[in-house]
């Protein structure tokens, strides 16, 4: 028998309560929050979908491996082990621990950035922008058309406009590029897989001008199995040796292993230039600790190592994207307008398509997040022009391409009846669109500002 339902390839051994609350005590809640959710207390979400970082359940060897960490200050067998692990995934030489994803970067580019150079992506997501921007690089963003269209369906929607890399290397000159990036899968774009084409395609491209390339591996696993089910010559690969595959391509890449290393604290960089790697050991020193715990405790890379084992385990993924599928084919039948085909890790809501008639700055995908909040205590983020939105020298907003809404699901934390309440929740928001209204700032940070931004109604 082959079976019609794809079940969770797990038991669930330890639970933790959640808290419901009333209509009433989320409106007053919202309003204490200044209308933006990343400020309400967690114990006050029923669902939380804020982010799939740092969010999901741990293994049973994970927290054995929890036990077992060697906290010994330099050379702990833990980071040993947390190195063979990425290297027999990466096949890159040097492996740099960092505490998360975000600082990877910022050790990264504060070493390659700098004023007039430039960091071309498919899609950089914020904090990676941030870090580029800070360092004094600019970050720039060559998504292929097709990805623009959160209504057109096709199968690798995060690949890199390569002719517009090319021409974009041309105009810039190669010595103010000191890296190419693609991020996998592609989290601004809708959470869309990169083909493997297009990641040998770029790297042709890199290779002609001397540029390196790197990936942006936090989903790496997601965008493997997308790689296996959609992609001609990969149908009788395994993730791992897929993911083997995308890396070789890569000069370094950043991860932060709070996605698809499936814990709560950690990240790396992985990179093949000795160079390199020394100037990045001498700065993680300075911010981060010595180069064989890198901020964390060896519990963690311990739990990072296990993780990146069972991440690539078929069975898990099988259910993690189909998962993911279920919650936009549901919402989709209904009418709700997404970003197509579901991508690996959330589903986006097109709020330029859920609410026309609120302008981007009014900031439609704000007024979503704060009623799904309120109808049912559903925690989700903007990302549209709140997280990627400008002001020109003018003050005039430039707003950001696409408005969007993202439900991130935690990996290993919500059942189907979590997922079947919430899609009755985006339901009723939808049939009551027409009573949202927009929002504006009451204070907002120079840099990223959709974190501690507080907001009220337009009335």
């Amino acid at each position: 028998m082959k079976p019609k339902t794809i079940i969770e390839p797990f038991k669930i051994k330890s639970v933790e309560p959640i808290r419901f609350t009333t209509r009433e005590e989320r409106e007053m809640l919202l309003k204490e929050a200044g209308y933006n959710p990343f400020l309400l207390p967690a114990d006050d979400v029923l669902i939380d979908l804020l982010t799939d970082s740092g969010t999901s359940a741990m293994s049973a060897k994970q927290w054995a491996g929890i036990m077992e960490g060697d906290e010994s200050y330099a050379g702990s067998k833990s980071f040993y082990r947390f190195e063979a692990v990425i290297k027999s995934i990466t096949n890159m030489k040097y492996i740099i621990p960092t505490h998360q994803g975000r600082a990877a970067e910022k050790i990264l580019f504060t070493i390659v950035g700098g004023a007039g150079k430039f960091i071309p992506n498919n899609t950089h997501f914020d904090t990676t922008r941030a870090n580029v921007e800070f360092s004094g690089a600019e970050a720039v963003d060559l998504l292929n058309e097709v990805g623009k269209h959160p209504e057109i369906r096709a199968d690798f929607k995060g690949n890199m406009d390569v002719e517009k890399l090319e021409t974009f290397i041309k105009e810039k000159g190669v010595e103010n590029i000191p890296l190419c990036m693609i991020t996998v899968t592609n989290n601004s774009g809708g959470g869309q897989p990169v083909s493997m084409q297009n990641i040998k395609d770029v790297k042709a491209v890199c290779n002609k001008y001397g540029i390196p390339l790197f990936l942006d591996a936090c989903r790496f696993a997601e965008n493997a199995y997308f790689i296996k089910m959609r992609e001609k010559g990969y149908e009788n690969k395994t993730p791992l040796e897929i993911a083997q595959e995308m890396f070789s391509y890569a000069d370094g890449a950043t991860m932060s292993a709070k996605k698809d290393a499936l814990v709560n604290i950690g990240g790396f960089l992985a990179l093949n230039d000795e160079e390199l790697a020394m100037k990045c050991r001498n700065l993680l020193i300075v911010t981060e600790g010595f180069p064989t715990y890198g901020g964390l405790a060896g519990r963690d890379l311990e739990a990072v190592a296990q993780g990146l084992l069972e991440i690539v385990d078929e069975n898990y993924l099988q259910y993690r994207i189909r998962s993911v599928e279920y919650l936009g084919e549901r919402l989709v039948a209904a009418g709700v307008p997404i970003i197509e085909p579901p991508g690996g890790h959330a589903i986006y809501i097109d709020a330029k398509r859920f609410l026309p008639n609120i302008p981007a700055h009014h900031f439609p995908g704000q007024s979503i997040v704060c009623e799904l909040y309120l109808e049912g205590g559903v925690r989700a983020v903007e990302i549209g022009s709140v997280m990627f939105g400008k002001n020109d020298k003018d003050g005039k907003p430039i707003p950001a391409i696409m408005e969007l809404v993202r439900m991130a699901i935690p990996r290993r934390v919500y059942t189907q009846s979590h997922i079947d309440y919430l899609i009755e929740v985006i339901i009723e928001v939808y049939k009551n669109r027409d009573k949202l209204k927009g929002y504006k700032f009451t204070y907002e940070a120079p840099m990223l500002r959709h974190f501690t931004a507080r907001f009220e109604p337009i009335r």
